[in-house]
C-alpha cells in the first residue's frame, strides 16, 4: 500500500505560488527555468534575519524591489516582467479554485490578489518613473522606445479584425483586469504623467493618418480610456496639450497639436501638402477614374463611407463621454467654442492652409455636432424654446458678434443689447467710432450689419449669465456647420468650376495644337491634363465623404428646420402679413444661419440619386420660411440671400427637382397661392439696385432664376388668377415697375446679343480667311481664338436670357394688357417692339444669319413670332386705341414697311393667319396714326419752348412741377423715369409720384393754344375753299 504525501504546510504552497508567479527563488539552482532569477544577497539578508528562505506576502514588496533594481543577465526589462507577473498571478489565481480546502483556498487567493495589486502598482511606479529601475534591454540601445508600453495593450483590447491595419506592438494581449486594475487607482497624481504620455502617444499615432489608414485602434483606445476610467477623462482635459495655448496658437495649430485634433484631421478630403495624410486617398481609390469601371468607384465610395462612418461614431462617443461627466463637460464645450473661434476665418472665400484647421476636421465636427443635436431634432421640435436669442452677444464662449446680421446695424445692436445691460451705456466716442466704422467699412451688405465687438457680453460688465446645454449645442452646431459643412459645399462647387474650366481649355488647347502645333501648347495641354487628374481625384473624394452621404445631408436638414423654425418664432410664428416692424431677435441674428439653410437646400435638391434626402424630408417649414422672407428687406436686408431663397424654390420646380413631392409645395400650400407670385414679381423689382459694384451684371442672373419660377407658376392656374389680380389691383403699384424692368433687360439682353453675333462673325471671317491667318503670330491666333470662344459664351447667356424675358412679355400680354398700355408706359413697349422688328427683319437681318444659330440659343423665327405676338395681344387690349399712335411715334425704328416684311415672313414660317391678319391691320392703324400725326404737328406749327417737355422735347399734355428742382415736365414722361429711378433728373434728390405738383396754369394754357392753332387751321381751311368755290 502506497504511502499518503504529507500535505504542504500554507507557507510552503504560498511559497511555490509566488515563485511561479514572480519567477524568483531564494535557494540557487532551486529550478530549472533560465527565467527564474536567484536573489542571492536578498537571501543571505533574510537569513541573517532568522527566517525561512521561504517567499511570503511578508517579504514581497521587497523582494520585488530587489528583482527590479538588480542586473541579472538575461532577466526582462521590468515593465515586460511585471506585466507577465500579472499574467501568471491569473492563471494561478484559476489553479486555486481547484483546492477543496475553502480556508486553503482563500488564504492562496488573497496572496494571488496582493501580487496582482503589487505588480500593477510597480507598473505605476516605473512608469511614472521610468529611470527608477535599470532596463538591461535598452540600457545600451541608441534607439530606446519612447512610446507607452500600455499602448499595445490598449490596442488588443479594442482591436478590430480588417479594419485600419495592423496592431501597434503585437505581443500576447492584454491579461483580463489589468488596465482596470491600473486606471482605478484614486490617486491622480500619479497616474496624470503616465496618462500624459499615453495621450500623446495615442495622438500621434493618427498625426497624418487618412481614413485608409490605421486610426481605428488609436481613437477605440482613446474612446476606452475616457468611458471606463474616470481618472483618465479627467487627465485628458486638463493636458496641457487640450487646448493649446499661446500667442501664435491659431485654427491649424489646435488641429494639429492638440490631443483631438489629430483624430479630427483623419479624413478623405484633400489637404495642404503640409499635412497630407497617407494612404492617399484620392490616388488609391480614385487615380484615372475615367478609364475605371463605375462598381469600382462605388466600390470606393462604399469603403470610405464605413470607415467614415465608423469614425464620426466613436468621435462622437468620445465627445458625449467627455461631456456627461461634470468634472469634464466645461473643459470640452471649451475645446469645442476654441476649434470654432480660432477657426473664424474659415468662413472667408479665402482661407489660408496654415492658418486654419482641415476641411476635414471641420467634416468630422459637423457631424459630430449633429449627433449631438438629434436629441432636440425631434419631428415637433419640442425643445425649440430653450434656445435663447441673446446668447449671440451675452455668450463669453462664442465669438459672435462679429458677424453680418440679417437686418440690424451695429448702433442697433448696441442700443438692444445696452436695454438689457443699464450700466454699460455708449459714450459719444464710441458712437463716433462705431459710425466711423460703419461708414468705412468695405463691402456693400457688410456696411453697418456688423454686430461690432462694442457690443459687449454681459460677463465683461460682471454678470455671467449661465446658458442650458442646447442653447449652447445650437450655436456651436450653426458655427461649425458654417465652417464646416456649407464651407465644403462651396469648396466643392469651385471645385466642379475649376474641373470645367480646366476641361473647356484643354478643348481649345487641343483645337489650337491641331491648327498651329508648339511645344509651348503641348507643354500647356500635358499640365492641363495633370490639373484635370488632381481635381477629379479631389471631386471625387468629396462626393465620396459628403456628397454621398445621405444620412449627414438628413441630419443637417434636420438642423436646418430646426433654425428656420426658431427664426420664424422670433417674429410671431408661421402667418401673412408680416408686422410692420421688424423685432430686434430677429434683426440681430447672424445672416448665415439663413444663408447656410439656403445653400444646404439646393445642393440637397441638385442630388440626382434615388435617395435624395428630399424624398422623404418634410419641406413645407422651409417653404414657408421662403415665402415670408424673401420679399421682405424690412426683415433680410441683403437682397443676394432674398434672391438665393428663389434659386431654392427653382431648383424644387417639379421638372426640374425630380421630385413629385415638391409639386405639392406650389400648387397646394397655402402660403405659395396667396403671396408666392407678389413677392417673387417685388424681388424683380427690388434686385435693380443692391448697392453691389456688380449689381448691374448680377440682377440678370437672379431675375433668370425669377422668370423660370414666374414660367412655371403661369403654367399653374391658381396662380395665374393670382398674377391677374395684382396686375389689376397694383396696376401702378409693382407690377408697373416689375413690367418696366422685365422690358428694360429684355432691350438691353437682345441688343447685346444681336451686336455680340456681328462682332462673332467678324472674328469668324478672319479664321476662315486661312492663308491670312496661318500669317499672323501665334500668340495673337491664340489671343483672337480665346476671344471667339468668350464672345460664344457671352452670346449664348445673354441670348437665353433674352428669349425667357421675351417669352414672358409674350405670354403675360395675352391676358394682361392694361399696364403695358398706360400713359408712362406704351410708348416704350412701342419703342421696344419697333426695335426688336427692325432687327429681326430690317436691312440688318441678313448679317445676323449663323451657321448653327440654336448653338447660341438664337432662334430668330420663335423670336419674331412672339414680338408680334406682343403687338397683337396688345392692339387686342387697346380699347382707347392709343397702341397704333404710340407705334407710330418711335422716330428711331418705327418703318411702316417692317410691318409688311413681318407678315411675310410669318406666312412663310406658317403663323397662324388670324394674328399675320390682326398684325397687318395693326400696321396700317398705326400708319394712319403717323399721317395724322404728321397733319397735327404741321397744324400746331411752331411751339413754345415752355410748352414742350424738358427730357423729350415734346408737347406736354400733363405738366406737373418738380418739388425740388421746380422744373415743369410731362407727367407721363417722369412717371416712366421714376419707374427706374426715384431721383428728380435735374439735381439728383428724392422724387416720388405722389410729390409731383400739377401745373394746372401751364396745362389750361397749352390746351389753349392748341385749340386756337386748330381753330386757325381749320379757319384756313374755310378760307382755302371759299377761295377754291370763287375760282370755279
Amino acid at each position: 500500500m502506497a504511502t499518503q504525501k504529507p500535505q504542504r504546510s500554507l507557507a510552503e504552497v504560498e511559497d511555490i505560488i509566488l515563485r511561479k508567479i514572480f519567477l524568483v527563488s531564494l535557494i540557487d539552482s532551486m529550478e530549472n527555468d533560465s527565467r527564474i532569477v536567484y536573489l542571492e544577497m536578498t537571501a543571505a539578508e533574510i537569513l541573517s534575519e532568522g527566517k525561512e528562505l521561504l517567499l511570503s506576502r511578508d517579504l514581497l514588496e521587497r523582494i520585488l524591489i530587489d528583482r527590479l533594481s538588480g542586473q541579472f543577465p538575461g532577466a526582462e526589462p521590468p515593465f515586460p516582467y511585471l506585466l507577465g507577473c500579472y499574467r501568471r498571478a491569473c492563471e494561478e489565481g484559476k489553479k486555486i479554485t481547484s483546492i477543496k480546502d475553502k480556508t486553503r483556498q482563500s488564504e492562496m487567493a488573497s496572496v494571488v490578489s496582493q501580487a496582482k495589486k503589487l505588480a500593477v502598482s510597480y507598473c505605476r511606479i516605473h512608469l511614472g518613473n521610468p529611470n527608477m529601475f535599470p532596463d538591461n534591454e535598452n540600457i545600451n540601445s541608441a534607439n530606446k522606445t519612447t512610446v507607452s508600453p500600455l499602448l499595445p495593450l490598449i490596442f488588443s483590447e479594442v482591436s478590430v479584425s480588417g479594419l485600419g491595419g495592423s496592431s501597434v506592438g503585437g505581443g500576447p494581449g492584454c491579461p483580463p483586469g489589468f488596465l482596470e486594475e491600473f486606471f482605478q487607482d484614486s490617486d491622480l497624481d500619479s497616474l496624470d504623467p503616465i496618462l500624459k504620455g499615453l495621450f500623446e502617444d495615442l495622438r500621434g499615432s493618427v498625426l497624418k493618418v487618412s481614413a485608409l489608414g490605421n486610426f481605428q485602434e488609436p481613437l477605440r483606445g482613446l474612446l476606452l480610456l475616457v468611458t471606463k476610467f474616470p481618472n483618465a477623462a479627467k487627465a485628458l482635459v486638463n493636458h496641457p496639450w487640450w487646448i493649446p495655448r499661446g500667442t501664435y496658437v491659431n485654427g491649424r495649430v489646435i488641429e494639429m497639436t492638440s490631443i483631438l485634433g489629430p483624430f479630427f484631421h483623419v479624413s478623405a478630403l484633400p489637404d495642404h501638402t503640409i499635412f497630407k495624410s497617407e494612404p492617399d486617398v484620392g490616388q488609391q481609390c480614385f487615380s484615372e477614374a475615367s478609364t475605371r469601371r463605375p462598381a469600382d468607384i462605388l466600390s470606393s465610395f462604399a469603403t470610405i463611407k464605413t470607415v467614415m462612418n465608423n469614425l464620426y461614431d466613436d468621435l462622437e462617443k468620445v465627445i458625449r463621454a467627455l461631456l456627461q461627466k461634470a468634472d469634464t463637460r466645461e473643459s470640452t464645450i471649451e475645446y469645442l467654442a476654441e476649434v470654432i473661434n480660432k477657426n473664424s476665418s474659415r468662413a472667408h472665400i479665402q482661407v489660408d492652409p496654415l492658418s486654419c484647421a482641415s476641411s476635414g476636421m471641420f467634416i468630422n465636427l459637423s457631424v459630430v455636432m449633429l449627433k449631438l443635436c438629434e436629441p432636440f431634432l425631434d419631428l415637433n421640435l419640442t425643445k425649440r424654446d430653450r434656445i435663447d436669442p441673446k446668447y449671440v452677444f451675452h455668450s463669453t464662449r462664442l465669438d459672435l458678434r462679429g458677424l453680418t446680421a440679417l437686418h440690424a446695424s451695429s448702433e442697433e445692436v448696441v442700443a438692444w443689447i445696452d436695454k438689457d445691460n443699464p450700466s454699460k451705456q455708449m459714450s459719444d466716442e464710441e458712437k463716433r467710432i462705431l459710425q466711423s466704422q460703419e461708414a468705412t467699412s468695405s463691402g456693400s451688405y457688410s456696411s453697418g450689419l456688423s454686430l461690432l465687438s462694442n457690443a459687449k457680453p454681459m460677463s465683461s460688465c460682471g454678470v455671467k449669465i449661465k446658458y442650458n446645454f442646447i442653447c449652447e449645442c445650437f450655436f456651436m452646431t450653426a458655427r461649425v456647420l458654417n465652417l464646416g459643412l456649407v464651407k465644403a459645399f462651396s469648396d466643392y462647387k469651385h471645385l466642379i468650376q475649376d474641373l470645367s474650366r480646366c476641361e473647356n481649355t484643354l478643348s481649345s488647347l487641343k483645337a489650337m495644337q491641331e491648327q498651329a502645333p508648339s511645344p509651348q501648347l503641348e507643354l500647356d495641354i500635358a499640365r492641363l491634363e495633370k490639373e484635370i487628374e488632381t481635381y477629379s481625384q479631389e471631386k471625387l473624394c468629396y462626393d465620396a465623404q459628403i456628397m454621398k452621404d445621405q444620412e449627414l445631408l438628413r441630419h443637417a436638414l434636420s438642423f436646418y428646420r430646426l433654425m428656420v423654425v426658431w427664426l420664424v418664432g422670433l417674429v410671431g410664428g408661421f402667418k401673412m402679413p408680416l408686422p410692420s416692424s421688424c423685432p430686434m431677435e430677429f434683426a440681430c441674428m447672424p445672416e448665415h444661419f439663413v444663408e447656410d439653410a439656403m445653400e444646404l437646400l439646393i445642393l440637397a435638391s441638385q442630388i440626382r440619386d434615388r435617395e435624395n434626402p428630399l424624398r422623404v424630408f418634410p419641406l413645407d417649414d422651409f417653404m414657408n420660411f421662403v415665402i415670408m422672407f424673401m420679399a421682405s428687406p424690412n426683415y433680410i436686408r441683403n437682397p443676394y440671400l432674398r434672391s438665393k431663397m428663389v434659386e431654392v424654390l427653382n431648383c424644387w420646380i417639379p421638372h426640374r427637382s425630380g421630385l413629385p413631392e415638391t409639386a405639392a409645395l406650389f400648387e397646394g400650400h397655402q402660403l405659395s397661392l396667396q403671396y408666392l407670385v407678389r413677392n417673387l414679381l417685388k424681388l424683380y423689382v427690388d434686385i435693380e439696385f443692391t448697392g453691389s459694384h456688380t449689381q448691374f451684371y448680377d440682377k440678370f442672373n437672379i431675375r433668370h432664376n425669377i422668370a423660370e419660377l414666374l414660367e412655371y407658376l403661369w403654367e399653374v392656374p391658381s396662380h395665374r388668377n393670382a398674377w391677374r389680380q395684382i396686375a389689376r389691383k397694383e396696376e401702378k403699384g409693382v407690377y408697373l415697375n416689375f413690367l418696366n424692368f422685365l422690358i428694360n433687360d429684355s432691350i438691353y439682353l437682345l441688343d447685346e446679343s444681336l451686336n455680340k453675333i456681328l462682332e462673332l462673325k467678324e472674328l469668324e471671317a478672319e479664321m476662315s480667311n486661312t492663308v491670312e491667318w496661318e500669317r499672323r503670330p501665334a500668340q495673337e491666333r491664340q489671343e483672337r481664338t480665346r476671344l471667339f470662344h468668350s464672345q460664344e459664351n457671352i452670346i449664348r447667356i445673354d441670348m437665353k436670357l433674352a428669349n425667357e424675358d421675351v417669352g414672358m412679355l409674350a405670354f403675360t400680354s395675352e391676358e394682361i394688357s392694361a399696364p403695358f398700355l398706360l400713359p408712362e408706359m406704351v410708348e416704350r413697349v412701342a419703342s421696344m417692339l419697333n426695335y426688336f422688328l427692325l432687327q429681326l427683319v430690317g436691312p440688318q437681318r441678313r448679317a445676323l444669319r449663323l451657321t448653327d444659330p440654336e448653338k447660341y440659343e438664337f432662334r430668330p423665327k420663335k423670336l419674331l413670332k412672339q414680338i408680334v405676338d406682343i403687338y397683337v395681344h396688345l392692339a387686342r387690349g387697346d380699347k382707347e386705341n392709343i397702341f397704333p399712335s404710340a407705334i407710330s411715334r418711335d422716330g428711331r425704328s418705327y418703318n411702316e414697311q417692317l410691318f409688311t416684311a413681318a407678315a411675310d415672313v410669318l406666312r412663310r414660317i406658317g403663323e397662324d393667319g388670324t394674328v399675320v391678319q390682326e398684325f397687318v391691320e395693326l400696321g396700317a392703324k398705326a400708319k394712319a396714326a403717323a399721317s395724322e400725326a404728321m397733319d397735327t404737328e404741321a397744324a400746331l406749327g411752331d411751339i413754345p419752348d415752355e410748352f414742350l417737355d424738358p427730357i423729350q422735347y415734346t408737347l406736354m399734355k400733363d405738366p406737373v412741377i418738380l418739388p425740388s428742382s421746380r422744373i415743369t415736365v410731362d407727367r407721363p414722361v417722369i412717371q416712366r423715369h421714376l419707374l427706374s429711378d426715384n431721383t428728380d433728373p435735374f439735381n439728383r434728390s428724392h422724387l416720388t409720384q405722389d410729390m409731383l405738383i400739377p401745373n394746372t396754369e401751364l396745362k389750361a394754357r397749352i390746351e389753349e393754344f392748341i385749340r386756337s392753332q386748330e381753330l386757325k387751321k381749320h379757319g384756313e381751311g374755310l378760307r382755302q375753299q371759299c377761295k377754291l368755290s370763287i375760282a370755279k
